[in-house]
């Protein structure tokens, strides 16, 4: 081979081979920039490059053939494999920072959507804590009503059995509730002490004459107990009616003074 040719493939062998020492430093930099997860595919471009490279290098040396690449195409070619792989750098950093960027909106949503949980929890927390601070208030205020209602009403001294005296009065006729409001005015009150009258005996026995209590013993429209304390307002105290209006009217004066005071009592305490 003549000497000039010699020398001429020495240097272009010596340009491909700085060349590629080139290429390789700087695939490795892009490799150790890239993100994890990033440098598989320039890492496997770079060593395809390599290979090559070593590959047409062994068949020159082996059959001694001229290579027909000059210095300057190779240096093209090693540009052209640069600009790809800064290329490929730079669209997976994008994508990267593209996942980064969805992952933290998803982080902020999850946040927003827990902190607009908790608000909702507290706001239905504070108004249930309302209704029944109005509750408890209404409660106080019908318990003071009904309390003023009986402190307005004249009273005698409670009796722990009060005596009921039988009380000589025209006989009255009709249901259990026309006596008892016939009966009213024999006991100096209006007809208006019905309207406390009717419900009071209505919650105690559903103005039912044989109504008992299993538990207390409690017997007859008005609830004697036991039964058989209003014998002393008839013997048929049992079965009439009259006779025990006449001994639960009594009691009632006795005790509460009208049957809206018993009725204030018993909506306050549930009994009278």
């Amino acid at each position: 081979m003549p000497s000039f040719l010699s020398g001429k493939r020495s240097r272009v062998i010596t340009v491909a081979a700085a060349g590629t020492l080139t290429l390789a430093a700087a695939i490795s930099v892009a490799a150790v920039s890239l993100p994890s997860g990033t440098v598989a595919a320039p890492a496997s471009a770079a060593a395809a490059y390599l290979t090559g490279v070593n590959d047409h290098q062994s068949a020159m040396r082996t059959t001694g053939a001229t290579d027909v690449m000059s210095a300057g195409e190779r240096l093209a070619q090693l540009d052209r494999l640069r600009f790809t792989l800064a290329r490929e750098r730079a669209s997976k950093l994008a994508a990267a920072a593209e996942a980064a960027a969805a992952k933290a909106a998803a982080a902020k949503a999850a946040a927003a959507k827990a902190a607009a949980a908790q608000a909702a929890a507290q706001q239905a927390a504070a108004q249930q804590a309302a209704a029944q601070q109005a509750a408890a208030q209404q409660a106080a205020a019908q318990q003071a009503a009904a309390q003023q209602s009986a402190a307005a009403q004249p009273t005698a001294t409670p009796q722990a059995t009060p005596t009921v005296a039988v009380q000589a009065a025209p006989v009255a006729s009709g249901s259990a509730q026309q006596i008892a409001e016939q009966m009213l005015s024999q006991y100096g009150w209006s007809s208006s002490q019905f309207s406390c009258l009717e419900p009071l005996w209505a919650q105690e026995s559903g103005w039912s004459v044989t109504a008992e209590n299993p538990s207390s013993g409690a017997y007859g429209i008005p609830q004697a107990m036991p039964g058989s304390e209003m014998a002393s307002a008839g013997a048929d105290w049992q079965t009439d009616a009259a006779t025990q209006i006449r001994w639960g009217l009594t009691y009632i004066q006795g005790r509460y003074g009208s049957p809206c005071g018993a009725w204030a009592h018993e909506e306050s305490d549930g009994w009278y």
